[in-house]
């Protein structure tokens, strides 16, 4: 960890503990291996944290973490004495927390006010199984190291006292200092990536294996993306400004998105989120402001949309929605897009319905797939719609040029660019927005307090800018190619989508790979790749349920019987997928490694239960188990104790 700037030994006690944090972090009950794991248990302990300094039975209530705007929204559905808020602005702290302690038979029933990845047991084309809290009412990533920081800001306090942290000690720094200077300033373009790849927070992390302890090998870039230390110590230093540093951050974040994103400030509208999925929840409350009584409002996606990008278009009011197929590569056909839009928009085929938003993933989470984005906006717009693009996968691989592409509205998150601090964007062409002044003002204040997320999001990008996207995409495809080819030879092996890099779309796929391996479930091959390897990958339905049971050809008799299962036997393991994601921090030894396993998991005598493997001890899965709950257990003293 870098030199703090600060003299206060509780804040630095504050960073070191947060620093641990990174070391070890993922996306929070997203696959099985060590950092998942660790992640997910700091998450569900701050809960514990926050019910202890509020002297809660836990037993009687749940905590609830959400933005301010969200929180506020919540706290309106609640009777008054139900719930508590903590605020980590109460404590001084820019990082847009708040903290809800709702007794349980107070929660609210029916569908959450806000809907996506996260909130759902299972979903189909036409109906949703809703999860229990807390999760239903977290929609989206939470910003999972801000909470981690709030909870451990709360035990500091509980020992030193609130007035610990009055005065930090810390000399204010100016925008330029945070977001332009660090010690890679030097470089750029490949020699950037490469240097920058040395510093990513948790690289050479050991984690028990079956064999002996290894290095952790991050390949769940798709669910949440580590962190550099330029990015880290950029939101370190602004956590705690306030006023008119926040504004200044702000404004020149705005910019730096603008100049990323091909997207003017003059020609277009941005608001900070917590994540992807408020910004496009917001979206879908802006459809309902704008309602025609005379015209049926029709929203338009596909079928491989992330649950985020779909559901919040089903609870807007007096409208319907419609899904584009795709092919067995995750593309929809252009043609197809042309033929609806014009029977809704021109010949009226559907009485009064107009298809007024086309809203579609700018990359599948699950197959790696962008779509043309220019070409789909250029028929889009031939017909009278606007085009929303959910760009949470797409934006940390590829470049993208609102502008150029004629793109109405873009959203995504920050965790997904190696800025996993809470922060997310939605971005509107100027004057598509139809929120009152007090509405949007409120909006963005909520998004607007999580100063150190934004200012983290902005380093980023000054980053990937330095870098270059040319450069970043063709070093993912250059590690895509090499997982491919690696993977054609392994017997047993089903890839989904593009498998090879001589397909004609390759360069329109991102370094996402789903898989089968025959004769074992995706969960199985995701603990066997972080047990005996120490392999980080992601299983299941990746929150884009429709996609996957379409991959997997789950008929609508086979999805009824499967909510009956879930209802009845919620710890069941339906069948899934397993991903592999990469991201600017991978290597070619990490993919020579993630191969070599996935040969041996292929061998007919892989077994972790033989006495030794090249004269090295082997553990029982049994005894790696036990170690990798100590590993939990300890990585969590070292943030909490």
């Amino acid at each position: 960890m870098a030199n703090s700037q600060n003299q206060n030994p509780v804040y630095e006690e504050l960073e070191q503990s947060v620093f641990s944090a990174l070391e070890t972090y993922s996306n929070v009950h997203r696959g099985i291996g060590h950092n998942s794991m660790v992640t997910t248990h700091l998450y569900e302990q701050a809960r514990e944290i926050v019910l202890e300094y509020l002297s809660l039975d836990k037993n009687k209530y749940v905590v609830l973490f959400c933005s301010p705007r969200r929180a506020e929204l919540l706290s309106q559905q609640l009777k008054p004495g139900c719930f508590k808020i903590l605020s980590s602005q109460d404590i001084g702290f820019s990082i847009g927390v708040r903290a809800i302690a709702v007794k349980k038979n107070a929660l609210p029933t029916g569908h959450p006010l806000e809907t996506g990845g996260g909130t759902t047991k299972l979903v189909s084309k036409d109906w949703v199984l809703w999860a229990k809290a807390p999760d239903r009412f977290e929609a989206g990533t939470p910003s999972i190291i801000n909470i981690i920081a709030f909870a451990k800001t709360l035990k500091l306090i509980q020992k030193y006292g609130k007035e610990a942290f009055a005065d930090s000690g810390f000399e204010p720094k100016s925008v330029e200092d945070i977001l332009y200077h660090d010690q890679l300033e030097g470089y750029q373009g490949k020699e950037l990536l490469d240097e920058l790849r040395k510093t990513l927070i948790g690289r050479h992390k050991e984690v028990p294996t079956s064999e002996h302890s290894k290095s952790f090998i991050n390949l769940d870039n798709s669910a949440s993306t580590p962190t550099f230390q330029p990015v880290w110590d950029t939101f370190r230093l602004c956590w705690r400004e306030k006023g008119p540093a926040q504004q200044e951050l702000s404004k020149e974040v705005k910019a730096i998105c603008a100049k990323q994103l091909g997207a003017p400030l003059s020609a277009y509208d941005f608001i900070f989120t917590s994540n992807t999925t408020e910004a496009i929840n917001l979206a879908a409350k802006n459809l309902s402001l704008d309602h025609d009584e005379k015209t049926g409002t029709v929203v338009l996606n596909t079928l491989m949309e992330h649950s985020s990008n779909d559901l919040p278009w089903r609870m807007v009011p007096n409208s319907s929605l419609l899904r584009l197929s795709v092919d067995a590569d995750g593309f929809i056909n252009l043609n197809e897009l042309e033929t609806v839009l014009n029977d809704h928009n021109h010949k009226g085929q559907n009485g009064n319905k107009r298809i007024r938003l086309v809203a579609i993933s700018g990359a599948s989470n699950v197959l790696g797939s962008c779509n043309d984005l220019k070409e789909i906006s250029r028929i889009v717009h031939r017909y009278g719609a606007h085009l929303l693009v959910d760009g949470a996968q797409l934006i940390a691989h590829r470049m993208v040029d609102m502008e150029a592409y004629g793109i109405d509205y873009l959203s995504f998150s920050a965790h997904k660019i190696y800025a996993p601090f809470g922060c997310g964007v939605l971005v509107a062409r100027k004057g598509l927005l139809k929120f009152t002044p007090s509405e949007l003002e409120l909006i963005q204040n909520s998004g607007e307090e999580n100063t150190a997320g934004i200012a983290a999001l902005g380093k980023a990008f000054v980053l990937l800018q330095k870098i270059g996207m040319n450069v970043i995409e063709e070093e993912e495809k250059r590690l895509t190619e090499k997982v491919l080819q690696g993977m054609a030879w392994i017997p047993g092996i089903i890839i989904h989508g593009i498998k090879t890099a001589d397909h004609p779309s390759f360069n329109q796929k991102l370094g996402v790979i789903v898989f089968d391996l025959k004769g074992m479930m995706a969960n199985k091959v995701a603990e066997k790749l972080a047990l005996n390897h120490g392999i980080g990958v992601r299983y299941g339905c990746h929150c884009a349920h429709i996609i996957l049971k379409h991959t997997l050809n789950v008929g609508p008799r086979l999805e009824r019987f499967q909510k009956i299962l879930v209802t009845m036997f919620p710890k069941v393991q339906l069948p899934g997928l397993t991903r592999i994601s990469l991201g600017i921090g991978n290597t070619d030894e990490e993919i020579d490694c993630l191969i070599r396993s996935l040969n041996l998991m292929a061998g007919k005598n892989n077994t972790i239960n033989s006495s030794k493997t090249n004269g090295k001890p082997v553990l029982t899965k049994q005894e790696v188990k036990r170690q990798m709950n100590e590993f939990v257990a300890n990585s969590s003293l070292k943030v909490y104790s």
